[in-house]
């Protein structure tokens, strides 16, 4: 199984469910690795143009950018795997109409980079899923969550945002779970599956309960909206 995005947050929650489960693993990293378990054989490389020559894969499992991954596939004369699964994000839709011309960058290359994936696995005759998780956390290599709360820790002042829009964040190893779940049934193909969390969120309480999750004390500060 070609693991990509073997070193991000659902890369660190992947690699110990194939271990567990037994599979030959071959992960994808820009920088070299350490060595690692006798079933996981790290390779230099970063799609879509830096890539290392591929043994005979089963699988393949990517959680970086789609279009990079479209574009290696765009490369192969012939089928490198039966099954892709990647994973895009929910921005792909809930930022689609948003105000903010940023947002909509975002969404526009998610949704570019699926359709690409789609039409070259269907050239290549390999089956495809795609995963759409809302927020995740869970491994502290997020970039949204994390980051906040180190910066809190040091500072001893936690910024509460005002927004009041709703998060359903969902745990690193949920969505590593659905990925081994998908490359396994058969019966799953050709399918977008959005991935979310237990419970939705306002955002303001979403902070405060990574605030209360800190192990030393901190300051809340609510911060102003900019209009």
């Amino acid at each position: 199984i070609l693991l990509t995005g073997a070193t991000s947050q659902l890369g660190h929650a992947m690699l110990p469910l194939l271990a567990v489960a037994g599979d030959e693993v071959v992960a994808l990293s820009r920088g070299r690795r350490s060595a690692s378990p006798a079933r996981i054989e790290w390779l230099q490389g970063e799609l879509p143009a830096a890539m290392p020559v591929m043994p005979t894969l089963d699988a393949i499992v990517s959680f970086g950018p789609l279009d990079g991954l479209a574009e290696w596939l765009s490369t192969q004369a012939s089928t490198p795997a039966r099954v892709v699964v990647a994973t895009s994000s929910m921005s792909a839709v809930s930022k689609r109409d948003s105000g903010v011309p940023e947002d909509r960058a975002v969404a526009e290359r998610l949704l570019r980079g699926e359709a690409a994936l789609q039409r070259e696995c269907k050239r290549l005759g390999m089956r495809w899923i795609i995963l759409r998780p809302t927020m995740v956390y869970g491994v502290g290599l997020d970039r949204n969550l994390t980051p906040i709360a180190r910066r809190a820790l040091h500072s001893r002042l936690f910024p509460i945002p005002p927004g009041r829009g709703l998060r359903q964040p969902v745990h690193a190893q949920d969505v590593a779970q659905a990925a081994l779940s998908a490359m396994r049934n058969e019966a799953v193909a050709s399918r977008i599956i959005e991935i979310g969390g237990g419970e939705r969120l306002r955002a303001d309480e979403m902070f405060r309960r990574v605030r209360a999750s800190l192990d030393r004390p901190t300051l809340p500060l609510a911060v102003p909206s900019v209009a």
